[in-house]
């Protein structure tokens, strides 16, 4: 009940403050207050602290507003109720924001010293930049299988499981993780079970490149199916090398080379076939042909020469996150880099913490693991998203404003909106580098528009500016698509096609650009418009008016003023630069540095009139020169 005389406000205040004094004695130990009761010592207020006696202080970013009242002396409850008059509601465990910091110091007479220490993501840099000189060892590699529905992906996932995993297990293996790790002659092999493509691009739309090698699976008996190039088109966007295996070779209707000769059309040739891509037949049901796809794997990876250093502080990749009951969140992490181990302080996306327990693929519990390795981890305070970096850090406080810095920067972002590319604001989205390129995902009515549309936006492809078409289909634009092109900044064409609503949605949401067309005119039209926005502007000089020198004046605080005479055109401070002259040859170039019309500084003198000029940094001007002032004129491109 409120006592009579306050106000709402004031009770509330009061309340708030009953609180903090009640917290800041409850982290003051027992026996020292029993210590303090038994002396009969009256002390201040319950935690209130000392004012200290020195004046100057070294503030660390980062800093909770508790660690800030104690380093000046005063109640955290004081501290408080000053945020919330400058507007800003915190608790104890936030951070202190600096400029306030600042001036609550001031007002109690104290100087801070803002320390200038590498902190949040400064000192994250640092610690990934210390890789150069890592002790890299050979890890196992990362394999994602990808393929058509119905294709045999899990069933090749579970007999590679079955016949690997359970060899050297005994009674069974019961899978707790998207992800596992299989023995093949004495070395390891990563597989993860991900959805699809669809998660794969989704992740390497977040940055995550976390697979080494794609396994493509297409079944004997069916052939090539539209999921099957978007597979092949998805691998190849984040280039990761393919090797095919021809599932289901023991059906009666399974024809190999009919399926080689599908995927070569293409770009996948058989090295049996002179080509460079490798296929393996092999059997989910019957499990065969699993030794020797596993044997090409290693191969594979021997060529790729994976390597990482198992000494540093652990860095990984979350492949799923996922909140359960009676554990709380957890994600599954393969480390890519490092050693994660049990006690370990992370930041992970806008969360941070500290591993309360690691749990490998078959369900026991680790105390570490090392590069490729993939465990679920608890002690997550959020449920993470798919493709964040897992990284590990030396302290709570670093790893606590790493997420508060990223959580702050991800609000921002999200109110200013994604900045994707798209056909209007292209030319302003160039990434730097001498050749440019644009993206494209085609999707069409029917196949002969689709190969029409590519062969002619190919055509368009100059030296200068390089076009590259990532996949073209038939059929509506789908969330695959939006996807495809979120994760390689890609712009989606449709021809005669409108986008599914989920695919709107998502597209909207990833900053997509969707352009639809009914004329292939009009799309090379604007394509073409598009590409010309990525070239560089011509530069051309265009001559603004010349000015004859008549005379040399000096002047003590002007220095040399020269008496010209406007010949030609127009003399303007508009002008980007001036040259100077003698015999038609350039004396001095540089800007203008003063125009006067008798004592009267001017913006312009026109063709026929007297003024006074000085050159910046010019001083050897002589009677007969000629002035010359210019303008750079941007001019677009065109192919």
């Amino acid at each position: 009940m409120r006592k009579p005389g306050r106000t709402r406000e004031e009770e509330e205040l009061r309340l708030r403050e009953d609180a903090a004094r009640w917290q800041d004695l409850r982290a003051i130990p027992l026996h020292q207050r029993r210590d303090d009761r038994s002396k009969h010592v009256h002390h201040s207020a319950p935690g209130e602290v000392t004012k200290p006696r020195r004046k100057g202080f070294k503030f660390t970013a980062g800093m909770t507003v508790k660690e800030f009242a104690e380093l000046i002396g005063q109640r955290p409850a004081d501290i408080m109720r000053k945020l919330m008059d400058m507007g800003q509601m915190l608790t104890f465990n936030q951070t202190m924001n600096v400029d306030a910091a600042v001036i609550i110091a001031e007002e109690n007479g104290i100087k801070l010293d803002l320390s200038t220490e590498k902190v949040g993501e400064e000192l994250l840099e640092s610690v990934v930049q210390t890789e150069e000189d890592a002790q890299l060892e050979s890890r196992p590699p990362v394999v994602t299988i990808m393929g058509h529905v119905d294709h045999g992906k899990t069933s090749l996932l579970d007999a590679i499981r079955q016949t690997k995993v359970a060899e050297g297990e005994a009674g069974g293996i019961t899978q707790h993780i998207g992800a596992y790790t299989v023995a093949v002659r004495g070395k390891q092999v990563t597989f993860l079970d991900t959805p699809g493509h669809e998660a794969f691009t989704a992740m390497r739309g977040r940055g995550a490149k976390i697979t080494d090698i794609v396994i493509l699976v297409v079944a004997a008996d069916d052939g090539v199916m539209p999921q099957t190039i978007e597979a092949i088109n998805h691998a190849r966007a984040a280039s990761v090398p393919i090797i095919v295996a021809i599932n289901k070779i023991d059906k009666p209707g399974a024809n190999a080379d009919r399926v080689k000769n599908a995927l070569s059309e293409h770009g996948l040739i058989s090295e049996s076939w002179g080509g460079d891509t490798i296929m393996v037949e092999v059997s989910a049901k019957e499990k065969t042909g699993l030794d020797t796809l596993l044997e090409m794997i290693l191969l594979q990876s021997e060529v790729l020469e994976l390597k990482a250093d198992p000494h540093r502080m652990a860095k990984g990749v979350v492949v799923e996150a996922k909140l359960e009951r009676g554990r709380g969140p957890v994600a599954t992490v393969l480390v890519q880099s490092g050693t994660l181990r049990v006690g370990d302080v992370f930041v992970v996306g806008v969360f941070s913490g500290k591993v309360r327990a690691l749990i490998a693929h078959t369900g026991a519990k680790v105390l570490a693991a090392g590069p490729s390795i993939p465990v679920e981890v608890a002690g997550l305070p959020g449920v993470p998203s798919a493709g964040d970096v897992f990284q590990v850090v030396k302290d709570e406080r670093v790893a606590r404003e790493i997420a508060e810095d990223r959580a702050h920067k991800q609000r921002t972002t999200d109110l200013s909106g994604s900045a994707k590319v798209t056909l209007d604001d292209l030319f302003a989205k160039i990434k730097e580098g001498s050749v440019k390129e644009l993206a494209l995902v085609i999707k069409s009515d029917v196949q002969g528009s689709a190969e029409a549309l590519t062969a002619s936006v190919e055509k368009l492809a100059t030296a200068a500016v390089k076009l590259r078409v990532i996949h073209s289909g038939v059929g509506g634009i789908t969330e695959s698509d939006v996807l495809l092109a979120a994760a390689s900044n890609a712009i989606v064409i449709g021809f005669n096609v409108r986008p599914e609503p989920k695919a709107l949605a998502l597209a909207e949401q990833q900053g997509v650009d969707i352009r639809q067309y009914t004329i292939i005119y009009d799309a090379m039209t604007e394509i073409k418009a598009a590409m010309e926005g990525l070239l560089e502007p011509t530069l051309k000089e265009r001559i603004l008016g010349r000015a004859e020198v008549r005379q040399v004046f000096t002047v003590s605080k002007s220095g040399v003023i020269a008496g010209a005479y406007v010949v030609d055109g127009t003399i303007t401070r508009a002008a980007v630069g001036v040259r100077v002259l003698r015999d038609n040859v350039v004396a001095y170039e540089g800007k203008l540095g003063s125009l006067r019309r008798f004592k009267d500084d001017v913006r312009e003198v026109q063709q026929g009139y007297e003024c006074g000029i000085s050159v910046e940094n010019f001083n050897d001007i002589k009677a007969g020169d000629i002035i010359e002032a210019y303008a750079i004129d941007k001019i677009a491109a065109k192919l």
